[in-house]
């Protein structure tokens, strides 16, 4: 999964980040879970579902990497600035999952869904795919 942020006015593609929250550090594991007010597990979980708090907070972590001194009360976005991808590998992993228990009847339906964000998505060179969160 990709972070992807873009300012409005910005020029060119902006900002991209590989999301894992596997990978993240400790000490950043522990400001996500202090700015956001929620435990690390319930944070990967809520950032998927849009909340904006731990939104704001990953952004945070990503662009403090390269501004260490970035306070998290300067990080201020539109909500269109913002936006998470799958990756090219988690879109099929999803696609996969979903057909194992679907009706065959569906099974077309279902391909036709991923076939458009999965054609566009970005190919995740990183190995093997898993779903954005931490259980």
């Amino acid at each position: 999964m990709y972070l992807i942020y873009k300012a409005e006015g910005e020029e060119g593609e902006g900002h991209r980040w590989r999301y894992d929250p596997k990978k993240l550090m400790s000490p950043e594991q522990e400001a996500l879970e202090k700015y956001s007010g929620r435990d690390f597990t319930e944070f990967t979980q809520l950032v998927l579902k849009g909340n904006s708090r731990c939104r704001r907070a990953l952004l945070w972590v990503f662009l403090k990497r390269a501004h260490p001194t970035l306070k998290f009360d300067d990080v201020n976005f539109a909500w269109d600035e913002v936006q998470l991808q799958y990756s090219r590998e988690e879109l099929e992993l999803m696609r996969d999952k979903v057909l194992e228990s679907a009706d065959p009847a569906e099974a077309d339906r279902i391909r036709d869904h991923f076939a458009g964000e999965i054609a566009t998505a970005i190919a995740d060179d990183e190995g093997k795919a898993e779903l954005p969160i931490v259980g």
